[in-house]
């Protein structure tokens, strides 16, 4: 029997990013899905802040040389590999000079976000989904953590319905406390767009007042989870909407709770 295999596409990780809610909780669960017999891929920006010669990162030549389009402009991924520290287990990084070189994450010194933060989500959902293309690797679960990964359920749903490699994969979205959405703009839905994306589509992304990428990314996700303790308000009233699986905040044995949350919607795609 085939193992079960789980994509984490995450923004931040330990111990390549700060300590946070979810840099812990995806350090912490791609090492115990690994540990339960599940197979495992990790996917996230290669930031300037990340120490390449410590982290001992090297460019994976066969999956890099590929462009990204965002806003109509084309921007070469380069894709690059480290073993994470004290585990069997390879994390792969999304890196462009003009997106991640950059020595801080989201925002400048004087703490204002970048005005390209929306840019830089569409390029790395974008690419991510490219890279596992050219894995050739089919997920039987797509767990997306945090903002910045909230345009992969909408292309996973729509322009990669049909993709082999996508078209049986649960799609589980992690909510977690911080978000910049308030900092983008309306020009975000055109940049946003893909082959086979109408606006209609991109629709769930705004709210009559602006965007907002936590709602889109539940309407199309298969589920949900709470990964922070406190949520917005907005937040909080878009889950009691949604009609799909949501697994609450879990602050301890997470681990378990979140494994068997993947078993639960692993076996509804059996049924179906």
């Amino acid at each position: 029997m085939s193992k079960n295999k789980v994509l984490i596409v995450t923004q931040e990780m330990q111990p390549y990013t700060a300590l946070s809610d979810m840099s812990t909780i995806t350090r912490t669960l791609a090492q115990y899905i690994q540990d339960n017999g599940m197979e495992i891929r990790v996917l996230m920006p290669r930031f300037g802040t990340i120490n390449e010669r410590r982290h001992r990162l090297h460019e994976v030549v066969r999956l890099s040389g590929m462009n990204i389009i965002v806003n109509d402009d084309d921007f070469p991924l380069i894709i690059k590999v480290a073993s994470l520290p004290e585990a069997r287990m390879q994390v792969y990084f999304l890196d462009n000079e003009d997106f991640f070189k950059r020595k801080s994450v989201f925002s400048d010194e004087e703490g204002e976000p970048f005005e390209d933060n929306a840019d830089r989500m569409v390029f790395f959902c974008k690419g991510v989904i490219e890279t596992v293309k050219k894995f050739g690797w089919s997920p039987d679960i797509v767990h997306c953590h945090g903002w910045m990964t909230s345009l992969i359920p909408l292309y996973l749903k729509t322009a990669y319905k049909t993709d082999p490699l996508f078209q049986n994969a649960k799609i589980v979205y992690s909510i977690y406390a911080d978000s910049l959405e308030k900092t983008v703009d309306d020009n975000f839905l055109a940049k946003a767009s893909i082959n086979n994306v109408s606006s209609d589509d991109l629709k769930n992304y705004q709210n009559g007042s602006g965007v907002t990428l936590h709602r889109g990314a539940i309407s199309y996700a298969d589920a949900v989870i709470q990964g922070s303790e406190t949520l917005s308000e907005g937040v909080r009233n878009e889950l009691d909407k949604t009609d799909k699986p949501i697994l609450p905040f879990v602050k301890e044995d997470y681990l378990p709770a979140y494994v068997e949350f993947y078993n639960v919607l692993l076996e509804e795609k059996v049924s179906e």
